[in-house]
């Protein structure tokens, strides 16, 4: 999927000079998305191949969790609350409620939002000089281009590609209007 804005190019600075604070964001972001796969699979469980994937894609999601969380602790950070994330409640309330629309809506926004973060974890690999956390941003970069791929197909395993792609264009306008809104946040969204 193409983003149809690009990162500011303020972020990378602002996030590696704010690392600890993209850390623990980081870990709430992968706690969510665990979450939101379950969720899915809870929601849309007609879905065709939706259950297996999702379950897999939470106990990847999980382990990237784990991944993160062992980085904090070697920097003696602590999770604490999540204070939510603007980003991702945006997108959300770009979501229809009629329950077929919806369906499709859920499925396009996780994409959108797994897409975001390849494009952030992608950076931050690139601009980080501790070679450990270079490979693990890169790693946890190529799953995120996975997964967006995945939400993607599940989409059009539910409507045709013609409508699949004419919500996903909406979605990706609403998208760049919500990141050129938001303030920089030494944050994954």
């Amino acid at each position: 999927m193409q983003l149809k804005s690009v990162t500011s190019p303020r972020w990378l600075p602002h996030a590696l000079a704010h690392f600890d604070e993209v850390l623990i964001d980081h870990a709430h972001c992968e706690k969510k998305a665990a979450a939101n796969a379950l969720s899915l699979l809870q929601a849309f469980p007609e879905v065709p191949g939706l259950p297996a994937q999702m379950a897999r894609l939470a106990r990847e999601e999980a382990s990237h969790l784990a991944k993160v969380l062992q980085v904090m602790e070697g920097r003696e950070l602590t999770l604490g609350f999540d204070r939510g994330d603007p980003y991702a409640k945006g997108l959300l309330q770009l979501a229809r409620n009629p329950a077929k629309e919806r369906r499709l809506d859920r499925l396009l926004i996780a994409g959108i939002i797994e897409s975001r973060s390849f494009e952030r974890l992608e950076l931050l690999a690139a601009g980080l000089t501790d070679p450990a956390l270079k490979k693990l941003y890169a790693e946890l970069a190529k799953s995120e281009d996975g997964h967006q791929k995945l939400f993607v197909r599940l989409a059009k395993a539910v409507e045709p590609e013609a409508v699949v792609d004419a919500r996903l264009d909406v979605l990706l306008t609403g998208e760049a209007e919500l990141v050129e809104r938001l303030p920089l946040r030494a944050a994954v969204h």
